[in-house]
């Protein structure tokens, strides 16, 4: 496995992976799952987070095992997504925060007008920004320019299955960004959180993968072995690709040759 770590603005990850909270049967299994996954960071919407002290929240169940990472999930305005982003700076004591500004409800598409002059707002307001956005380099490296800490797009669409219907997108992506890439949205099983880091993505985040699961410990388990293989093969680098069979043996010496 590799030992060169994921880095977020200046913060040094042991795991690439990152994992969400949401559509678990029940507490127990996501604790569970969690276990398994050993993600570098819990994503949660922090519309679900319970602020009272004497009710028992996701917070409360994570806060000091894992590092957090609120999300503004549900949000379609910047004015929306802002004030969350301050909820959650305010609950959970981090400047880190997943931008979501949604445009369209079907297909929880980004919208990417609101999406850069949110990112712009919360850089200015302190915020460690990690926008989820398009399969678009051009979006992605305005998002960077703009300050953004990472780039997350979609693979696709929130809760598909359908793995990266893109792969070219996000290896241009990975190839023109100036930050880090976590291919967020669209992962089905561990061989696309394998294609993800291949193509060069620092890091994966998934949910419904593993939520909803048959057995969500066990592809927790099964994603965090396939972000590790898919890092170090990509490090391995592959062999080129050829339209012709090559012989794995020498042909000097062969019987009636």
């Amino acid at each position: 496995m590799s030992t060169d770590n994921l880095v977020i603005a200046g913060k040094s990850f042991a795991s690439c992976l990152f994992m969400g909270t949401g559509n678990y049967p029940n507490q127990q299994v996501l604790l569970d799952s969690l276990e398994a996954g050993q993600p570098a960071l819990v994503t949660l919407a922090i519309r679900r987070v319970s602020l009272e002290a004497y009710a028992e929240s996701l917070v409360d169940l994570l806060d000091g095992r894992y590092a957090l990472l609120p999300n503004t999930a549900g949000c379609a305005t910047v004015k929306d997504a802002v004030l969350t982003a301050e909820l959650a700076r305010e609950a959970l004591d981090t400047n880190w925060i997943k931008l979501e500004i949604i445009g369209d409800r079907e297909t929880l598409y980004p919208d990417v007008e609101q999406l850069l002059r949110g990112t712009e707002e919360l850089v200015r307001k302190g915020f460690t920004v990690l926008p989820y956005c398009n399969d678009d380099p051009v979006t992605c490296r305005k998002l960077a320019d703009l300050g953004a800490a990472a780039v997350m797009p979609l693979g696709s669409p929130i809760g598909s299955g359908l793995g990266i219907v893109n792969p070219h997108a996000i290896e241009r992506i990975v190839v023109t960004s100036p930050v880090p890439v976590i291919l967020d949205a669209g992962i089905g099983t561990s061989s696309d959180a394998a294609l993800a880091m291949e193509l060069g993505c620092a890091g994966v985040l998934l949910n419904t993968a593993v939520a909803k699961a048959r057995d969500p410990k066990r592809m927790a388990a099964a994603m965090r072995a396939a972000v590790a293989a898919g890092r170090d093969a990509l490090l391995a680098g592959r062999i080129p690709k050829r339209n012709q069979a090559e012989p794995s043996s020498p042909q000097l010496g062969l019987v009636g040759g």
